[in-house]
């Protein structure tokens, strides 16, 4: 059953590059591109770090898509935010080499040449539990070094709750990372558009939506980098 949902859910977002996404009700479809990703990790042991009115907050004068990680802590279950930690937290501050906080870390990337490429990400109707979602990513046709056969680009997709402030016991506005897929794209999974469009790389998942989460609040952040760990394009949806 799983399986026909997550089929389904696909379907409704992503059938077809250009009609399908341009058919989906939340996109980054005119919405800036983040130039800077600005992601918390908070322990899920720390409840006042949630509540915490001085929280790290990132500069308001540039593009920013702001994450919020709430990562497992050594209460378990019993954790005062527990229903939001997530594996996934414990994966990204592996990638990046950090280890779990006690209280709240922060980690600031910039999208290195955010000209180079667009990046846009949507997602469709929820069916069951689920959310068929895509990304797409174009080169700019003066960027013949993403196309290029040894650069390779690794893709993150995540599904993201915003919670605004003063609710559910936060002071600051809080954008939780509830789901995330990750993969990579080669010079051989570019493809070719229809109708004169330029080439591209394309992905279509579908996410399950988490217990708890509120499906009006959802919304999808994602990015792509280069084999330097470099980011590369990062897009973020804007839901109408």
């Amino acid at each position: 059953m799983k399986n026909i949902a997550c089929t389904l859910a696909s379907v409704l977002v992503l059938t077809h590059t250009a009609s399908a996404l341009a058919q989906a009700s939340c996109s980054s479809d005119g919405a800036p591109q983040p130039v800077v990703i600005f992601e918390r990790f908070i322990s899920a042991d720390c409840q006042a770090c949630w509540g915490d009115a001085s929280a790290p907050t990132p500069s308001a004068s540039a593009s920013v898509a702001t994450l919020d990680w709430i990562v497992p802590g050594k209460a378990g279950d019993e954790a005062p935010l527990s229903a939001a930690a997530t594996n996934d937290a414990l994966a990204r501050l592996s990638a990046l080499g950090r280890k779990p906080p006690t209280t709240t870390d922060v980690y600031v990337a910039s999208v290195d040449a955010p000209m180079s490429a667009r990046l846009r990400v949507a997602y469709g109707q929820p069916f069951n539990d689920y959310l068929g979602t895509g990304m797409s990513l174009t080169p700019a046709r003066k960027a013949p070094s993403l196309t290029a056969p040894a650069k390779d680009l690794t893709f993150h997709l995540l599904l993201v709750e915003a919670i605004p402030a003063g609710s559910d016991g936060t002071a600051v506005p809080r954008f939780i990372v509830r789901n995330m897929l990750q993969g990579a794209w080669s010079h051989g999974d570019l493809k070719a558009s229809a109708k004169g469009m330029p080439p591209h790389w394309m992905e279509t998942r579908s996410m399950r939506i988490p217990d708890g989460a509120k499906v009006e609040q959802l919304r999808l952040v994602g990015w792509v980098q280069n084999t330097r760990g470099q980011l590369v394009a990062a897009a973020q949806s804007v839901c109408r």
